[in-house]
Formats: structure tokens, C-alpha cells, sequence
């Protein structure tokens, strides 16, 4: 049996007898007192897709936790399907849950002196907001996903939800009828999990495994498998072995560990997304990211992977080919990884990565025959976003990664998708989507909408888009986003008219508005910078706080 367990300040002694009488009406038994608390961090709920299936997820955890000499207990975590809620009001409350999220969990656990946490995630911003609640709690802890979704069938091919979203752009352009749309509609989702391309949630419970914090597997395996409720019984044991030998996320997301996840960022060309929550993660761990350390790590970095929907490989894919671990391995060979690191096993990672062999050479390539010798992530700078601005160069045509012309703006999602769809935008255009960042949303909005529709209508090489929001790992295609300053804050964004000329230059890592300053100066003068009325709830909170002179902090931590 453990000893100096924390549930002790809760559960022993005379003086704590009433707190006992409550554990007794929760049925808890005194011998299941005597044991390591833990608590399980479920995000289980009936209207993400990725989380329908954590109640099985989670009833696995229990399970192992027990079989290992434990007590689980469940409690919840919100989340938010970042699909349901794109192009609507609903995807402004979408970033900040992830605060939310780390906020609550760290109340939950200390209010309750939890030994140990099991935690339960899937989708794109309840895996960094329980990674930060992780570190900021600094107890034993292992992670188990729910896992990604199955790919659709569409006309013999695979398709995921960009696909869905792009078919809508094909139905606008007049490429396919009403009743095709809706043959993706019955068929592009076929299963629950994480969306079945490397998007968000999948990019980030990949970035898990290599993180050390979850087991191998957590990233990849089919949300439908039976291995994967084996995994989340194997994760609920390991829980008490970590407890035993006292591995704490801080003892494994450690500044080597952060670099690893970058690392393998750009081999698996994961969401632009990981420029938002690998440094708020690192953060909590006091470990600082900055986007120059990620062109760093491009730069040595092969691109190996070409996953939906950057290629016609999905997750499923991966797994079969080897999984994270496999992609790892090819990595280690060329000396990119610190596989000194300890992770949850109570293992470092070289020794995880044993027997770990690339099984498909054609969805993970071989150094030799990379996608290309940087990696899928590249931050730009220059005046339009002299702090930098994110985009997945993997996913970008070869013919777009050098890119001027004139300039499409408008002043929210809503805006430009009327313009996209009321053929406003013609090829060689730039499209800027303003107003849309933290505060200026506020709320940071993804938009995989207008990407999707260029996509669709057969623009996505030959249009580039630039926004102060961001851009899901769903997207591809030339689309820039987190530029900044936001345009809320006077960032040169602000300023850009229509007709403007914009040079976009990837492989150097420059993006540039091309008007004279003098002209610039007097813009500022003669346009106002809008405000958003009528902001309700946290996201006035949320708006406020990132106005304050700490206006980094809420994004970055």
C-alpha cells in the first residue's frame, strides 16, 4: 500500500471523520478509503462525436485502476465539437474552453485531494487544457483518448471532414448536385472519434505520446477498436505504478520533451493549432516556446507524413503503419530526438521505442524520400505580422508557397464567406479575414468554413488567405492565420484595402503588405479601429483579458 498518499489530508484521523461520512454516502467502502485515490478526468458527453464513446473509455480506466489496487473516481470535463460550432457564434467559445478547462480540473482535483489523475480527452482543446491541468497539478498522471474516427467512403475514396466541408464549396460552384451533397453527408463521418484526418484533437493526442504523457497507441488507435479500451485498461494500471515509483508530469514534460513534440510536429505535419497549445502547455511546465524555436526545428525536420488533408492517408493509416512511435524511430536514426526522457511507462523513450518499426513506407516515408526536407509547420514574419503568423506548409500547394496579389478583405468570417460564395474572389487574389483574432472576435475563431469553400470551388492553389483568427488542421491550401497584432490591437492588418498587394514568400519565412509607409501612417489615421458590441459572459472576460497589457498570457498559458 502507498503511504503519504494526499487523500490522507482528506480521509484520516478522528478529525476528518465527518469528511468519511460523506465518502460513505458516495457507497465508498473503507477498504476502498485506504487506497490511492484517483480521479478520472472524463470529457464524456452525448453531442461531441469524439466523445460518445469515453463512457466506455472511461469504465476501462476504472477498471484497470481497480485491478491495480486503486479507487477510481470519475468526474467531468467540458468539450467542445469544434465542427459543430465552425461558422456560427458557437466557434468564438470554442479557444477559451480550453482555460476553462484547465481552470475547473485544478479546482476539482485539489478541492477533492485526488492521489492521482487518469485523464480522459479526445478532442481539439480538452487535450491541451487537461495537459496544463496536468502540470499545474503536478500529480501522477497518464493519458487515454478516446481515438480518431474512421475514414468515409465516398466513390471508392476516403474522406474526412474537410471533405464534407469542401463538398458544400463544390455544390456552391455547381460541381456536384444536391443529392451527392448529401451522399458525403451519410457517408464522410462513419463512426465515432476524433475527425479521421490530422487535425487538432488527432495532432494533439499524437503530440501526447511524444510528450511521454500518454501510452503507445493513444494518438493513433481507432476510436472503434477493442484494442483501444485494452490501452485505457492499460493506462488505468499503469496509473499506480507511477504513484508507486512517485513520476510526476513535470518529471516527463520537460524541456527536451517539448522539443521532441515540435520535432515530430513537423515529421507528422500536425495542426497549425500547436503553435497555440504547445506553448501554453510548456508554460504551465516553465518551459518557454517561441515561434522562432519552431522554423529552428522546421528547418532540420523532414516533412514524413502526408495525412488527410494534406494526402490521402488518415489516421487509421498511421496506426497501421506503426503508429507515433514508428514515426519516432525514423526520427531517432537521424540523431532529432532526446530519447533520454522519461515518459509514463517509467520508461525513457528509446526504450519505448524498441520494436517500434515503420511498417508502410508509402504513409511514413523514409528520410530519403520525404515529403520535403523541412517540416509542415512554418512561422512568417514581415510588417503585416512582425510578431509572426502560422501556417501548415505542408498542406500548401508547391505552385502557392511564393504567392503576391491583390487583396480581398473583410471584416469577419460571416463577411467573407458571402464573398466567397457571391464570386467576389477570382484567382491570384488574397483574401484577408480581419477582426477574428482573441480579442478582436473575440474568441479566436477557426475557420475551416471559407478554406473549405476555396477548396471546394477549385481555388486552393490559386488563393491564399491571411486572417488574425486561425486556421483548423483541417485546412489546406495557402491559408495563413494568428497574425499578429490582431487588427483589435492596431495590427497592421487593420489597415490593408482591397487591391492592396500582399507577398507571401513560405520557404523564407516572409509576409508582406507592399504600400509605403508614408501611406500606412496616414491609414492609421483615417480608419478606426472596430470594437465588437454586444460581447456576452466569459467572452467579455475573455476580450478584456486579452486587451490587458498580460494580453499574451491568455493564449500562451
Amino acid at each position: 500500500m502507498v503511504s503519504d498518499m494526499k487523500s490522507d489530508n482528506m480521509k484520516t484521523g478522528q478529525e476528518k471523520a465527518p469528511q468519511r461520512s460523506l465518502l460513505h454516502a458516495l457507497g465508498m467502502t473503507e477498504e476502498e478509503m485506504r487506497r490511492p485515490l484517483v480521479g478520472i478526468v472524463s470529457s464524456w458527453n452525448e453531442i461531441v462525436p469524439g466523445h460518445m464513446n469515453l463512457d466506455k473509455i472511461t469504465d476501462a480506466v476504472k477498471m484497470g485502476v481497480a485491478m491495480a489496487g486503486g479507487t477510481p473516481v470519475v468526474f467531468p470535463a467540458i468539450a467542445v465539437c469544434d465542427g459543430i460550432a465552425m461558422g456560427h457564434e458557437g466557434m468564438k467559445y470554442s479557444l477559451v474552453t480550453r482555460d476553462l478547462i484547465a481552470d475547473s480540473t485544478e479546482a476539482m482535483a485539489l478541492a477533492h485531494a485526488f492521489d492521482a489523475l487518469v485523464m480522459v480527452p479526445n478532442c481539439d482543446k480538452n487535450v491541451p487544457g487537461l495537459l496544463m491541468a496536468a502540470a499545474r497539478l503536478n500529480l501522477p498522471t497518464i493519458f487515454v483518448s478516446g481515438g480518431p474516427m474512421l475514414a468515409g467512403r465516398i466513390d471508392g475514396h476516403k474522406t474526412s471532414l474537410s471533405s464534407m466541408f469542401e463538398a458544400v464549396g463544390k455544390y456552391k460552384a455547381g460541381k456536384i448536385d444536391e443529392t451527392k451533397l448529401k451522399e458525403y453527408e451519410l457517408n464522410t463521418c462513419p463512426s465515432c472519434g476524433s475527425c479521421s484526418g490530422m487535425y487538432t484533437a488527432n495532432s494533439h493526442n499524437c503530440l501526447t505520446e511524444v510528450l511521454g504523457m500518454g501510452l503507445a497507441g493513444n494518438g493513433t488507435i481507432p476510436a472503434v477498436y477493442s484494442s483501444r479500451i485494452e490501452l485505457a485498461k492499460h493506462a488505468g494500471m499503469q496509473i499506480m505504478d507511477l504513484i508507486e515509483k512517485d513520476i510526476r508530469p513535470l518529471d516527463i514534460m520537460t524541456e527536451a520533451a517539448f522539443r521532441n513534440a515540435l520535432t515530430a510536429d513537423m515529421a507528422l505535419g500536425c495542426s497549425t493549432n500547436s503553435m497555440l497549445h504547445l506553448p501554453a502547455i510548456a508554460h504551465e511546465c516553465g518551459v518557454d516556446i517561441n515561434l522562432d524555436l519552431a522554423n529552428e526545428i522546421s528547418a532540420v525536420t523532414p516533412n514524413l507524413c502526408h495525412l488527410a488533408p494534406a494526402g490521402p492517408t488518415y489516421m487509421e493509416d498511421l496506426n497501421a503503419a506503426g503508429g507515433v512511435y514508428a514515426v519516432l524511430n525514423e526520427l531517432d536514426q537521424l540523431g532529432l530526438l532526446d530519447t533520454s526522457v522519461m515518459t509514463v511507462t517509467g520508461k525513457t523513450m528509446k526504450e519505448n521505442l524498441q520494436g517500434h518499426e515503420n511498417l508502410n513506407p508509402e504513409v511514413i516515408r523514409k528520410p530519403e524520400n520525404a515529403y520535403s526536407k523541412t517540416g509542415g509547420i512554418a512561422v512568417l514574419r514581415g510588417n503585416l505580422a512582425p510578431d509572426g503568423c502560422v501556417v501548415k506548409q505542408s498542406a500548401v500547394a508547391p505552385e502557392m508557397l511564393v504567392h503576391e496579389g491583390p487583396a480581398k478583405v473583410f471584416d469577419s468570417e460571416e463577411e467573407a464567406i458571402a464573398g466567397i460564395f457571391g464570386g467576389k474572389i477570382e484567382a491570384g487574389d488574397v483574401i484577408v479575414i480581419r477582426y477574428e483574432g482573441p480579442a478582436g472576435g473575440p474568441g479566436m475563431r477557426e475557420m475551416l468554413s471559407p478554406t473549405s469553400a476555396i477548396a471546394g470551388m477549385g481555388l486552393d492553389k490559386e488563393v491564399a488567405l491571411i486572417t488574425d483568427g486561425r486556421f483548423s488542421g483541417a485546412t489546406r491550401g495557402a491559408s495563413i492565420g494568428h497574425v499578429s497584432p490582431e487588427a483589435v490591437h492596431g495590427g497592421l492588418i487593420a489597415y490593408v484595402k482591397d487591391g492592396d498587394r500582399i507577398a507571401i514568400d513560405i520557404p523564407n519565412h516572409t509576409i508582406e503588405l507592399l504600400v509605403p509607409e508614408a501611406e500606412i501612417e496616414q491609414r492609421k489615421q483615417e480608419m478606426p479601429i472596430k470594437k465588437k458590441e454586444n460581447v456576452k459572459g466569459y467572452l467579455k472576460r475573455y476580450a478584456s483579458m486579452v486587451s490587458s497589457a498580460d494580453k499574451g498570457a491568455v493564449i500562451n498559458r
